[in-house]
């Protein structure tokens, strides 16, 4: 079943946009307040431009019908009157036109009721003066009144001009309810520009300081962790908690900085190892030539000395047998003899000692390539086994050997043999009585592990760093020469092998882990042949030696 990744509530891009989304609403608020007060302010100039006409015709009506200063004939003043009359209705008109489109824009205060009923008013007082001017008749008595004071035309001429007069300051009022309108709506939308400008200054600080939180904080942490790899410091983490994919980009820089740690401190390892190896190498080679030249040139003065000694011991054995028959106090006595005897038996016995040493030298220094052949790694294990249960330092020692596998693999089974005996002969000397050696047996991937792990004395980190240098020995019975894991490590190595030696420290054990390939790592053995398929069957249970 596949594992969906969980994803973070805190989305860099979701603070991004939250940012953004109250910038945007900010300038929009901004934006919508100076548009509100000036959309205010030019609907004031439009209304107030229109009603300036209307007032400018409304006025003009009232200047029409206020009449001539001088005084005329009667003919004439009545004509005159007739044509204002006309003139007033032509601009009444064109006020009812103009009127009706200042409505229909919106920009009269009131929708234009006002001025509609007083334009009635005043048309009905207008019709009504036409109909008196029609009846007027000349006077009786001679006397000349003009005809906008007489009886039947004064009521309908005062409430004409009335009507005029309350639509000037109609439109008056008007103007001055726009102009105060317009200063409310300005008002709110100064104090909206304000708050929209304080929220503006707010947020911008507000976003700064999280900006710098979000995102400048960590990017720092992130260059200066960088910083630290850099320079080859891959033990302290990037530590970001901020949810985001920041934080993602810094867990993935740590698993990389983890991995880049591992690998440099594995390839740190891996050159101190190969030095090691290069050393030793280095010493194989000068131990070799010193080996083939020196092992012949000591081995016949050796053989000499262990021939005479022996010679020696047979041409005594009279005299020694005499010493022993003489009294106990003399100078010649079985002291003596004793004395003489101990003497020839070290002279033999350290021959015999510096012999193997050059043995195991000549055999160093022969590091042709051998033949391989596939070789049972359990029943080889346990011959050795056999050999090793009648050694005197396996008296009350206990080995147990664990195969869990039935493994066959391509090595030389003598040099083989030679190694896993140095192991337990090794692991055996190291061991007090009651002591225990296990040794197991199984494959890791394309090679055979074979583990022997001790509980005898243990190793300090000094000898571990020199167990398989040549002549270096730690051996608690004095009586190792420090080539037998020298020329172990030689022959695992010969084999495209490793072998490894640990331990927890002085008295806590040891532990040797041999890793062999399977196959031949050549293109086939000695003699020619093809390298056959190793076997590895299950094979369980324990064995005790």
């Amino acid at each position: 079943m596949e594992v969906i990744p969980v994803a973070r509530q805190r989305r860099l891009r979701y603070k991004l946009m939250l940012g953004l989304g109250l910038v945007v609403s900010s300038i929009l608020l901004l934006v919508a307040g100076t548009l509100f007060g000036i959309r205010a302010y030019t609907t004031t100039v439009r209304t107030t431009e229109w009603k300036m006409v209307e007032l400018e015709l409304v006025s003009s009506l009232v200047e029409t019908l206020k009449g001539p200063d001088q005084q005329i004939a009667a003919v004439a003043e009545v004509r005159e009157f007739e044509q204002d009359l006309e003139v007033v209705e032509t601009k009444l008109a064109e006020f009812r036109r103009i009127n009706a489109d200042t409505v229909m824009r919106g920009l009269d205060p009131d929708g234009g009721d006002l001025e509609a009923g007083l334009v009635s008013q005043l048309e009905g007082h207008l019709k009504k003066l036409h109909e008196a001017v029609k009846e007027n008749k000349p006077e009786e008595d001679g006397v000349t009144v003009p005809i906008r004071l007489k009886k039947h035309v004064k009521p309908h001429y005062d409430e004409a001009r009335r009507c005029t007069e309350h639509l000037r300051m109609a439109l008056i009022d008007d103007i001055q309810t726009g102009i105060k309108q317009s200063n409310k709506v300005i008002n709110r939308s100064i104090w909206v520009v304000r708050i929209a400008t304080f929220w503006a200054i707010v947020l911008t600080l507000t976003l700064l300081y999280y900006f710098r939180v979000w995102m400048f904080t960590p990017i720092r942490q992130l260059q200066a962790g960088i910083s630290r790899v850099h320079g080859g410091d891959f033990e302290h983490p990037i530590k970001l908690e901020s949810g985001d994919e920041l934080q993602e980009l810094a867990d993935e820089f740590n698993a990389m900085t983890a991995r880049l740690g591992a690998t440099y401190a594995d390839l740190a390892r891996q050159v101190n190892e190969r030095s090691r190896q290069l050393v030793r190498s280095e010493r194989m080679v000068s131990v070799g030539f010193l080996a083939a030249g020196v092992s012949h040139e000591i081995n016949n003065p050796l053989a000499s000395i262990l021939f005479c000694s022996e010679a020696l011991e047979r041409r005594l054995q009279d005299v020694l047998d005499e010493m022993n028959s003489a009294p106990a106090g003399s100078a010649s006595g079985p002291a003596e003899a004793e004395v003489l005897t101990r003497y020839l038996k070290m002279i033999q016995q350290e021959a015999l000692r510096c012999k193997e040493i050059t043995t195991k030298l000549l055999d160093f220094s022969r590091t042709g390539e051998k033949k391989r052949e596939a070789t049972d790694l359990g029943a080889l294990v346990r011959g050795v086994l056999e050999v090793a249960r009648h050694l005197p330092n396996c008296r009350g020692k206990n080995i147990v050997f664990e195969p869990t596998e039935y493994i066959v693999a391509q090595v030389n089974s003598q040099d083989l043999k030679s190694v896993i005996l140095n192991m337990i002969v090794n692991a055996l000397d190291s061991m007090d009585e009651g002591g225990k050696l296990a040794i197991s047996l199984r494959t890791v991937g394309d090679s055979v592990e074979l583990a022997f792990n001790d509980t005898g004395c243990g190793m300090t980190p000094d000898v571990l760093q020199n167990i398989f240098e040549p002549f270096f020995t730690k051996s608690r019975t004095g009586k190792g020469t420090g080539l037998g894991l020298f020329i172990s490590h030689q022959i695992i190595d010969q084999h495209g092998g490793t072998i490894e030696a640990t331990s927890p420290g002085p008295g806590l054990g040891s532990t040797f882990t041999v890793h062999v390939p399977l196959r031949d790592s050549g293109t086939g053995n000695a003699e020619g042949g093809s390298n056959p398929e190793p076997v590895v069957l299950p094979f369980p249970g324990a064995r005790a030696a």
